[in-house]
């Protein structure tokens, strides 16, 4: 696994002994030091004579068991500090939420947690803010070129179709059919327009709401690649804010693109619904899954876990529950909805 991996390199390249280790072996040889001087200052004798009787086994023992309870404690001491140092390493950025628990200012490691997990709380919010501009300004220039697609391309597009029939019209019969080849090739690029306008913004986002533009994504899709989507959309979905709104369809859209082009399955189920607190998009596949999850993800999946963190929900890439083949599954909070 190439966490193992991870952990590995980084344990070959540790240039020091950890904190327990030198403390237990420095406390251990204090106290060995302490009771030795303590010996040859109370009773000489014991040290010159060299005699193993029952009071030096005694002190052995319970100098063991002094070494013991003192690398317990310790371990008590410095358990906190191993965990920070662990979830440190493990925490991501892109999947918020994980946090050292029992954080109090009860002591320098419960200060240290807590200052640590402000800490992420505060990169978070950053991160949240910054994903928030760079997202919304996306959708802007999404929105200016869906608007020239359509306002210019597609009008000049449609006068092009015009002009041509008026042409076919006049046109000797032995052009007549070349004109025709050109007027399917201009009509062909006048559906790709409209096309790629709609995949830039969804008409049906704003004019009609979510479940009608999420129906149009999977009759497109179907359309388009002739990937069969079912649909299972809940009647009694409440209202949602408008970003969140956009996030579901994103996600559902990233969704069924990885289908088409990456599952190698000929179907797909697409589920919203409302339960339990949470509304849940769910896209299922039939393909051939997810491999082994060593692969680094994509810039879809990135992209879908930084839309699914700006709004506080849960996005959540693994096997199909229902049989074979992969699941996305979106879990929004009800403080989404408006």
């Amino acid at each position: 696994m190439k966490t193992d991996s991870t952990r590995s390199e980084r344990s070959r390249r540790r240039p020091y002994v950890p904190l327990f280790q030198r403390v237990a072996v420095m406390n251990a040889v204090l106290l060995i030091a302490a009771v030795a001087v303590a010996i040859g200052l109370l009773a000489p004798e014991k040290i010159s004579s060299f005699e193993v009787d029952k009071e030096v086994i005694a002190l052995v023992i319970a100098l063991g068991l002094v070494v013991l309870a003192n690398v317990y404690l310790l371990r008590r001491v410095i358990s906190p500090l191993q965990a920070l140092a662990e979830l440190a390493r493990r925490v991501d950025l892109a999947n918020p939420g994980e946090r050292m628990p029992g954080a109090e200012p009860t002591s320098e490691a419960g200060e240290l947690a807590l200052t640590f997990n402000e800490m992420l709380d505060r990169m978070e919010a950053e991160r949240r803010d910054a994903t928030g501009r760079v997202l919304a300004g996306q959708e802007a220039e999404r929105l200016r070129i869906a608007q020239e697609l359509h306002d210019q391309v597609g009008q000049q597009l449609t006068a092009v179709l015009l002009v041509l029939s008026r042409v076919y019209s006049r046109a000797p019969a032995e052009l007549q059919g070349e004109v025709l080849e050109v007027q399917a090739a201009v009509r062909s690029g006048l559906e790709d327009v409209r096309r790629i306008s709609i995949e830039l913004r969804p008409e049906a986002l704003d004019d009609l709401g979510l479940e009608s533009a999420l129906a149009v994504l999977c009759d497109r899709f179907a359309e388009r690649t002739g990937l069969a989507v079912h649909q299972q959309i809940a009647d009694d979905l409440p209202l949602l804010a408008p970003e969140t709104e956009l996030v579901v369809y994103r996600v559902a859209q990233e969704a069924l693109t990885n289908v088409a082009r990456h599952s190698g399955s000929d179907q797909a189920d697409m589920m919203l619904d409302s339960a339990d607190g949470l509304i849940t998009l769910a896209v299922r596949d039939r393909g051939h899954g997810i491999g082994n999850g060593e692969q680094d993800p994509g810039g879809g999946i990135r992209g879908m876990r930084e839309r699914a963190a700006l709004i506080g929900a849960r996005l959540r890439i693994g096997p199909n529950p229902s049989g074979a083949g992969c699941e996305v599954r979106l879990d929004i909070p009800r403080n989404g909805t408006r």
